[in-house]
């Protein structure tokens, strides 16, 4: 097994986080089995080829980044009327056993190490509850890390002919600076570091969607340079419901991210679409994945990402075709973008089809700016930097335009043009 954090956590570390959240007994239960497996449990599985791993989650020194008794954050967590947007305390005081019948439905607690490690550490949460037949959009959910670790849970759950549009962003800082600035939490703003050192950030995100629901979920992570980040985003989708996801990573050290939907019920829908733009020497580890375990499924899996300076990235696509899964059609498409002769780029797109009535295709490509294109703009006066940089903001339309929430959007389409003159 590898240096981990096993030693530096106590069953006592655990019961005062559940008995500061006023927990029922059942929860505790689930945080002690899941403190207890960790030994038996190992990381997330990584992008191999012989000889070498591309992201190494062992070298990771947990037992200083974890702090599981100073976990800090500041949280908006907010909806319109209709749909129940609580707390993990709230929700366990209003809806105990709508949470208990949902929680680890979709994600194993156990699954491997550092989502044990999450489900044993949790401190703050997000339950999002959409009745049967709302429709609901503007739900919005901030956390700002200002500790060491921090571990953050968000549980969605869509009932028949439901529909809910989430955006959540992921940031570090200083929440007294930040008043002391006049910005709001939900302005962008750039990282700002109040704690000394490494930091570490995983969240887990549950989405349960019922019958014919829509949930479309957007998440913007632009944590500080100096974090390391875990996050597993996975949903189920029942007869005829959609599970759409926006994911953008631009912050942190070392990312390692995955995103998967599961398409269990006939005629179910999910459509991945991912961007990620790294400099400096940042690392990004990140999967879109989807399981067809039904009739006339249907999965779209879009990512675009660029690289700067020796930063480097690991993308894997997984489309997994079940042998029950007749009438099935799956897309994958992966680009990423070099702007520097010293920035690494890996694809592994991946197919497995076990049913023959199936269309199906993927692709990635890796490669830079295309010095005929750059040649062109700057033989037409335009500054080379400036042609660079409108090369770059092109390559992410593809993305951009199969986002349909326009906030996200200008969001995503902000963070590209903050990297691209820092």
């Amino acid at each position: 097994m590898s240096t981990q954090v096993r030693a530096n956590l106590t069953e006592e570390q655990v019961r005062e986080i559940s008995e500061g959240l006023d927990e029922p007994d059942w929860l505790l239960e689930r945080r002690l089995d899941a403190l207890d497996a960790l030994d038996g449990l190992d990381m997330p599985d990584v992008i191999r080829t012989p000889g070498r791993s591309w992201t190494n989650l062992h070298e990771l020194d947990f037992e200083s980044l974890v702090d599981p008794l100073n976990a800090a954050e500041e949280k908006d967590q907010v909806g319109p009327e209709e749909v129940e947007v609580l707390s993990i305390r709230e929700a366990l005081a209003e809806r105990e056993e709508l949470v208990r019948e949902a929680f680890g439905s979709v994600i194993d607690p156990q699954e491997n190490y550092l989502t044990a490690l999450s489900t044993a550490l949790f401190s703050t949460g997000t339950v999002v509850y959409v009745p049967e037949g709302v429709d609901a959009e503007d739900v919005t959910i901030r956390t700002r890390m200002n500790s060491r670790s921090l571990f953050n849970y968000t549980l969605v759950i869509t009932e028949k002919s439901s529909s809910v549009t989430i955006l959540e962003r992921q940031t570090t800082g200083d929440s007294e600076a930040q008043r002391a600035s006049g910005r709001s939490s939900g302005e962008r703003d750039e990282p700002r570091d109040e704690v000394e050192g490494e930091r570490y950030y995983s969240g887990l995100v549950e989405v349960d969607a019922g019958e014919n629901s829509h949930v479309q979920y957007g998440s913007l992570q632009n944590l500080s340079a100096e974090t390391y980040d875990y996050t597993l985003k996975r949903g189920h989708a029942d007869t005829y419901a959609t599970v759409n996801w926006i994911e953008g990573n631009f912050g942190s050290r070392l990312t390692k991210s995955s995103v998967e939907t599961r398409l269990l019920g006939e005629a179910s829908e999910t459509k991945i679409v991912g961007a990620f733009f790294g400099h400096g020497d940042q690392h990004f580890d990140v999967a879109s994945r989807v399981w067809h375990e039904a009739e006339h499924t249907t999965a779209d899996l879009v990512t675009r990402g660029v690289l700067d300076d020796v930063a480097r990235s690991v993308y894997e696509g997984v489309q997994d075709v079940g042998p029950s899964a007749w009438n099935t059609s799956s897309y994958q498409r992966e680009n990423t973008l070099m702007l520097s002769d010293e920035s690494e780029a890996d694809a592994s797109p991946k197919l497995i089809i076990n049913n023959h009535d199936t269309e199906a295709s993927h692709s990635a490509t890796v490669g830079q700016v295309d010095a005929e294109d750059l040649f062109y703009m700057t033989s037409r006066g335009v500054d080379p930097r400036r042609a660079r940089n409108m090369l770059v903001e092109g390559f992410f339309v593809p993305v951009l335009e199969e986002i349909d929430v326009e906030e996200f959007r200008e969001d995503l389409d902000g963070l590209v043009g903050e990297r691209l003159r820092s």
